[in-house]
């Protein structure tokens, strides 16, 4: 933690500002370890001549004593902790005198309008308030030697949970059914919570990318898309499968085919270099040269970490170029309404010459009762 805060301390400085309010969650969970409902972060750009701080509320004193490195200078507010609450607590500066504590950085994209005004009244002047958007995700972009290996946990225990499931066959049971049972079997092999709701789709529901499971009993013949993942140590896992539950037409065989060729290639293509757009042109065109182009609409892929969706970008909207130690997935499908679906997606570490994969569930063709 205190290496995160020179890190972050050092893009504040690069900014030009005294000050950052970090508040989103997220962000404030990664950048402190206190993993509580209602927290604030206070980082300096000079972390050697002011103390970096760390707010919350009564319901949580033993709690952040327990979790927060003695790093922070923690306090614990009576008033909201996005006004009254920090303007009390903020550190004497060492900026120019108590009566001008410099400019404060915020990140625009979790700071609502309400919440900075409220800032700007309970200051009263005696700080400016300057937006720096994206300054903590992008530190989050690159994930320690400790991240990977929770990440890794998590998707080995959803690959455990599937097995699991498999094993009990999925005819006969409803899309709700088959959801329960692999929730259920990830919470028994020690998942916190899960990443998403999970995505239990067959026959023609496939076609849903975001499908919601139904009461309609999973049948013989049929393609069955899951998509599910576990959240272990605050981490999170992302995977998808598409299985037979039978023998199908030529078409949706095709359909698998073709998404599956997708896959591997854009998997290939995940290395230090490349742009998130580049890696998902490699799958989208492939689709487009099946005959599909209309029917993959999303983005081939996301970051992953404290949370199941963040950057960077595998998309058309990729710009970023993707580096050594981001943690992505590759997730192509094929959706044809009325009809079917395919999704077959992998949770990747890029590393310093390509990519390995987190998961190890099979993605060829399988069958299953």
């Amino acid at each position: 933690m205190p290496e995160r805060i020179e890190r972050l301390a050092a893009k504040v400085a690069e900014a030009g500002l005294d000050w950052l309010i970090v508040s989103a969650p997220l962000n404030v969970l990664w950048l402190t370890g206190f993993t509580g409902s209602n927290g604030v972060a206070l980082c300096p750009a000079d972390p050697g001549r002011n103390p970096a701080l760390l707010l919350t509320d009564f319901r949580y004193i033993e709690q952040v004593a327990a979790q927060a490195p003695a790093a922070w200078q923690v306090e614990i507010a009576t008033n909201d902790l996005l006004g009254a609450g920090l303007a009390e607590h903020f550190p004497v500066p060492d900026v120019g005198g108590e009566s001008n504590y410099g400019t404060v950085g915020y990140d625009d994209k979790h700071l609502t309008v309400a919440q900075l005004a409220a800032l700007e009244t309970a200051f009263d002047g005696r700080a400016r308030f300057e937006p720096l958007s994206g300054s903590t995700e992008a530190l989050r972009l690159i994930k320690s030697a400790a991240e990977v290996e929770k990440i890794r946990a998590a998707a080995q225990l959803a690959d455990a949970a599937m097995l699991e499931l498999l094993e009990g066959g999925l005819i006969g049971r409803s899309e709700v059914e088959v959801a329960l049972i692999l929730e259920s079997a990830m919470r028994r092999l020690g998942a916190q919570e899960l990443s998403f709701p999970p995505i239990v789709a067959s026959g023609a529901h496939g076609a849903l990318p975001h499908a919601e499971p139904r009461e309609v009993e999973i049948e013989q013949g049929q393609m069955v898309t899951i998509d599910w993942g576990a959240k272990l140590d605050g981490y999170c896992s992302d995977c998808t499968r598409t299985y037979f539950t039978g023998e199908v037409d030529d078409r949706q065989t095709r359909i698998y085919e073709v998404v599956l060729e997708a896959q591997l290639a854009a998997a290939a293509a995940v290395m230090p270099g490349p742009t998130g757009r580049e890696v998902d042109l490699v799958a989208r065109t492939i689709i487009e040269d099946a005959g599909f182009a209309e029917n993959f609409g999303h983005g081939l892929g996301h970051g992953v970490g404290l949370d199941v969706h963040e950057a960077p970008r595998l998309s058309r909207h990729g710009d970023a170029a993707i580096e050594a130690g981001m943690i992505v997935t590759v997730e192509p499908g094929i959706y044809l309404t009325g009809e079917c679906g395919v999704r077959i997606e992998d949770l990747l570490l890029v590393t310093a010459d390509g990519s390995q994969a987190l998961n190890g569930l099979p993605k060829e063709r399988q069958l299953v009762s």
